[in-house]
């Protein structure tokens, strides 16, 4: 089966349009992006000439009416009773396969295929059956097999269960380093590094994996008689661990290659085709709504200093809520990124300081009435923000039953005010020191606004998850600062052009 609209995914798309023109893009990967800016002189009401700065950013590659244009014939009904009696048979698969290596093997594939939504049931039995086992008696299949042992350490630790890196110990010798007879098994070093990167803290014999794994792979690749599909499988591994990756794109990527393995299985490669282009399909209407709603709102036309990036915004909520049934997901958090990526803009390139200070306590009051005393550009962010965050959260009150304005509204005002800490620190000439930059910029970095979206927009969420949020979790605080210090680091040389 052709594969439509499936080409080699650029880094900042993920469904290849055709476009008018060419032009630079943003990192999708970067809420809160700063750029190297010159300065321009604009006038306010009184005719008093400001000095504003300009990031010069580039407009948007995407055009409105191709996106509104699209169509596809893969959400049809004959599609989707096929990929019913495919899902049907590998169904059937998964219940026949008794060798616990091969269910594990098969697992991991359908995985990578970007199929396993399908079989959350079926996984989470096995796995359950396997971890169960292993710590009942000494299971022989695994047995001085690196790659078996390493396979399952990785998808038992995906999954939640707390294996401990001692797994590995009987591959080692008695100086702590692992044994150089592993040196011959590609797939098992291969497995050994993915599974590396699922460590925690103070895991010295993972730490020690990783490294030795990862210098005995670059030397596989030094050989000219290594099997192809093995060649690109450890290429990618060293590039970007899998535990790392983007599942949706990795999907796109190894459906691919699978098709090249000399051993694949027909019915898995048939159904990994058909459900790609399904739940493409499934994203291009998406797309289309945030679309329409971001031209309604008028942001990419009024702001024209901010950033317009609605296909990045997108991209960037399929890596996290790639599941074709979390629609709504989608759809309320590229509105959120898109609010981010403005109002972001508003405070880093634009604002001056006093602007800044009255958007923000607008932000505090939530009350329509505090936008007269904006300027027009802010009257329009703050009038789109109030207005969008207000219809999320009428639609989390008819769909869940919650109220979450009170969550909403403090998180954004949260957010602001971190914005204005750094905007104050920028006019000020003042360099925080780290713990000063950290302590403010876990919340600048807008996860925990974005997590309070995904709590409030979720069908899963209870009112039990709503109030563990209101403490300020330290699982927000740590994934607010891993995200941070990922962001800063992709972003540091433009950050030091800006701003010094």
């Amino acid at each position: 089966m052709a594969l439509s609209l499936l080409t080699a995914v650029p880094s900042s798309s993920f469904i290849r349009l055709h476009t008018k023109g060419t032009s630079n893009r943003s990192n999708v990967n970067n809420l809160s992006v700063v750029r190297a800016s010159n300065s321009v002189a604009t006038a306010n009401d009184s005719d008093q000439k400001i000095v504003r700065r300009s990031a010069n950013y580039h407009p948007p590659t995407w055009d409105y009416d191709y996106i509104q244009s699209l169509k596809s014939d893969y959400l049809g009904e004959s599609f989707n009773e096929q990929a019913i009696r495919l899902v049907g048979e590998v169904r059937m698969m998964l219940e026949k396969v008794m060798d616990p290596l091969e269910k594990l093997e098969l697992i991991d594939t359908l995985q990578r295929l970007g199929l396993s939504y399908h079989f959350q049931d079926e996984t989470k039995r096995i796995l359950e059956d396997i971890h169960t086992r292993a710590d009942q008696s000494k299971a022989l299949w695994k047995e001085d097999n690196l790659y078996a042992t390493a396979l399952e350490f990785r998808l038992l630790r995906q999954h939640g269960y707390n294996l401990t890196q001692e797994v590995f110990s009987g591959f080692m010798d008695e100086m702590g380093n692992f044994k150089s007879s592993l040196c011959e098994d590609c797939k098992g070093l291969l497995n050994l590094y993915e599974a590396s990167h699922l460590s925690m803290e103070d895991e010295g014999i993972l730490d020690t994996a990783r490294h030795f794994a990862a210098k005995q792979l670059q030397q596989y690749l030094k050989q000219k008689k290594l099997d192809e599909y093995v060649r690109m499988l450890v290429e990618h591994a060293l590039e970007l661990p899998l535990h790392w990756r983007v599942s949706r794109l990795e999907a796109r990527w190894f459906i691919d290659v699978y098709e090249k393995r000399e051993k694949r299985n027909p019915i898995l490669l048939e159904l990994a085709k058909l459900d790609f282009n399904i739940v493409q399909a499934v994203y291009q209407d998406d797309l289309i709504y945030a679309s329409k709603w971001w031209r309604d709102i008028g942001l990419g036309e009024k702001l024209p200093f901010a950033r317009d990036m609605l296909m990045e915004n997108f991209l960037w909520t399929v890596g996290i809520a790639f599941d074709p049934h979390f629609g709504n997901l989608r759809r309320t958090l590229t509105k959120v990124i898109a609010l981010i990526t403005s109002i972001d803009d508003v405070y880093d390139v634009y604002g001056t300081l006093d602007e800044l200070e009255l958007f923000t306590q607008a932000v505090e009051r939530w009350d329509i009435n505090a936008m007269e005393l904006l300027p027009e550009y802010m009257k329009i962010c703050f009038f789109a923000l109030y207005n969008s965050i207000n219809e999320i959260a009428f639609d989390n009150l008819k769909e869940h039953g919650f109220h979450t304005i009170p969550l909403l509204k403090k998180a954004w005002a949260e957010l602001c005010k971190a914005y204005l800490v750094e905007a104050k620190s920028y006019y000020s000439g003042y360099i925080p020191t780290l713990n000063e930059y950290m302590d403010n910029a876990w919340i600048s970095i807008a996860v925990p606004l974005v997590i309070s979206h995904v709590f409030s927009s979720s069908n899963l969420t209870t009112k039990k998850c709503l109030e563990y949020w209101k403490e300020d979790s330290n699982l927000i605080y740590s994934s607010a600062i891993i995200f941070r210090l990922a962001d800063d680091l992709g972003t540091s040389m433009t950050s030091r052009d800006f701003y010094y």
